[in-house]
């Protein structure tokens, strides 16, 4: 009769082979196990069957002894796993949820703590935090081609569906006015209920509006699908920051993720241009909002599998419901007073009644936030140096991009004479030139002379933009002026964006980051919306002017988008000044709180604070 001898010499820790970190641990049931694993399993089966035998023959050893063989297994498996970093050796050596089980029973029996069960691997997630960040990225680039997209297409929707002058402002206002009402709640959303289910809802209210303005057949049905879809957009871009921020702690790997970002947001327009001109040309306006429907379903799919959700404070202690209403409604209202104005004028009754009303809202609002203990905008987030900071210099800067984007736009169709697809076509280089420096470059300038000093030369390459768009005529060449100043701009943008949000985000806590997110992409509509207005009246003003004096129109709409350029271009070297002022450096950098998953104490990053000087 045949007998299993059990083997009881134990190889040194040191002997036993590694296994590579790519290659995936095996069940303990197959027969490649890992030796050491082996090992532990056959201590432990020949400790069940000493014990269930009783007393045993003169070559057996007494019962008494197995938990002493089963000591020494574990600690020669805890040995091998101990060697090198927890997270890598865990990852690639440990035995899997079988074995987890095993040793949990072996120290309920005898006292020894359990080996813990082990974290997906590394690649794998590294991998994962990557393509979010592309989905992230899919649909903040929707959000942006929308703006610019529709655009192009005004005159189509204006012949199709009979709109007047007036009433069609409000396909692109409508979107506005939603979409900067709602900014500031979102992002707070995000940080109570969880970022990723408000990025997620935003993507199907956007998507399903896109639908109800492609099948529009009346200006009503049309104007409120807008007013739909730029609460979706909202409650999508308001949280993206936020989400970067979080799942991207290190320096280097956010410098990237934040690179990739801003060359979306900033980039992303003169595609708009480009594809609303080749989709109006080729079908018709329609398509323009279908087009939005396959991205948005992929990023919804892919979202709902990939990003991870963060923690949520939760609503436990009530919503502040009287907050809510009040930001929202002041922030619509002010939006409403902004994007009126071109109409209204500046100045004029209508606008500044808006304008008051928006502000007496606003300050109810700091009232009641300032006097209830769970606020759905803690005031303390206004006290944040560099977050208000490069919110101010980050809105001088949009004022110039606005101004050279749309401004740019009427200069290049009604004085040169391109078309939709030409006109976007002329955008590329500045787009090309954001996407070099935000894909690495300035993260590495950011890294050697630091966040202001890399900050206030790409301000400086958009006032030297602004100025040379100043310095072109009626009959200007595409090549070299114009080229040269797109250039100067991009490079400029893409030198800029990376530093204001890294600083912006850098003193925010994790727990209030949707809420900078939101109070970030509140400044660049704001900032945005009133700088557009502001130069918009001052260029047809001095066009009107030229006009009354005898200059033709082409000549008297230069000499109007020449004096808004130099305006724009003061503005930015306002902001110059200001991220010298405000933007100064601590003496010594303040680490960041980043609350780590399922842990009650947060972890300190020294690191998480950009150098800015």
């Amino acid at each position: 009769m045949s007998k299993t001898i059990t083997p009881r010499t134990y190889r040194p820790a040191h002997a036993i082979a590694r296994r590579p970190r790519w290659q995936a641990a095996p069940a303990l049931a197959s027969g490649s196990a890992h030796i050491a694993e082996q090992a532990y399993a056959a201590e432990l089966a020949h400790t069940a069957r000493v014990r269930s035998r009783g007393t045993g023959t003169s070559e057996r050893k007494p019962a008494a002894e197995a938990p002493a063989r089963e000591q020494r297994a574990v600690a020669a498996v805890r040995r091998v796993l101990a060697r090198g970093p927890v997270r890598t050796r865990l990852a690639a050596e440990s035995a899997p949820a079988t074995a987890a089980a095993l040793d949990a029973d072996t120290a309920a029996q005898d006292g020894a703590p359990a080996i813990e069960a082990v974290p997906p691997g590394p690649e794998r997630s590294e991998r994962r935090r990557w393509i979010a960040l592309a989905v992230l990225c899919l649909g903040q680039l929707m959000m942006v081609l929308d703006a610019t997209i529709v655009n192009v297409a005004l005159p189509s929707i204006q012949h199709d569906l009979h709109f007047s002058q007036g009433n069609l402002t409000w396909v692109m206002n409508g979107y506005l006015i939603t979409f900067g009402g709602l900014l500031l709640l979102a992002g707070r959303m995000g940080d109570l209920v969880g970022r990723k289910k408000v990025f997620l809802t935003g993507l199907v209210l956007f998507t399903a509006a896109s639908i109800l303005c492609g099948v529009a057949d009346s200006q009503a049905m049309l104007i409120g699908a807008r007013l739909f879809q730029g609460a979706g957009g909202a409650v999508a871009s308001a949280v993206i920051l936020a989400i970067i921020v979080t799942e991207f702690p290190r320096p280097g790997d956010q410098a990237r993720a934040m690179g990739l970002y801003a060359f979306v947001s900033a980039g992303g327009g003169s595609i708009g241009l480009l594809a609303g001109g080749a989709l109006t040309q080729s079908l018709d306006w329609h398509w323009i909002f279908f087009v939005n429907v396959p991205i948005g379903m992929i990023a919804f799919l892919a979202g709902a599998r990939l990003i991870e959700e963060n923690k949520g404070l939760g609503l436990s202690g009530g919503v502040d419901i009287l907050g809510s209403v009040l930001v929202t409604l002041a922030t619509m209202l002010g939006a409403f007073a902004i994007v009126k104005s071109s109409e209204y004028g500046l100045l004029s009754a209508r606008t500044l009644a808006a304008a008051g009303g928006s502000l007496a809202l606003l300050a109810a609002f700091l009232l009641l936030e300032s006097r209830i203990s769970n606020p759905i905008m803690p005031l303390r987030i206004l006290r944040l140096r560099m977050l208000m900071g490069s919110s101010l210099v980050r809105g001088l800067l949009v004022t110039g991009m606005f101004s050279a984007f749309f401004l740019g736009s009427l200069y290049l169709e009604r004085v040169l004479g391109y078309d939709a697809i030409e006109t976007g076509l002329a955008f590329l280089p500045l787009t090309i030139s954001i996407a070099v420096m935000s894909m690495g470059v300035a993260a590495r300038f950011v890294n050697r002379f630091g966040a202001v000093r890399t900050l206030s030369a790409g301000l400086t390459g958009i006032v030297a933009g602004l100025l040379l768009l100043s310095q072109q005529g009626v009959h200007a060449s595409y090549f070299p002026g114009i080229l040269g100043a797109f250039l100067l701009l991009g490079l400029g943008a893409g030198a800029s964006f990376l530093p204001l949000l890294t600083m912006g985000m850098s003193d925010a806590p994790a727990s209030d980051a949707g809420l900078a997110s939101g109070i970030i992409n509140v400044s660049v509509q704001l900032f945005g919306a009133i700088g557009l207005a502001s130069l918009g009246s001052i260029a047809i003003a001095h066009t009107k002017a030229l006009a009354s004096d005898g200059d033709s129109l082409p000549s008297a709409l230069t000499g109007g988008f020449h004096l808004a350029y130099l305006v724009a271009a003061a503005c930015v070297a306002v902001g110059i000044v200001a991220a010298f002022a405000v933007l100064r450096p601590p003496r010594r950098p303040q680490p960041q709180v980043v609350e780590a998953p399922g842990a009650d104490d947060p972890i300190r990053d020294e690191e998480a604070l950009p150098q800015a000087a």
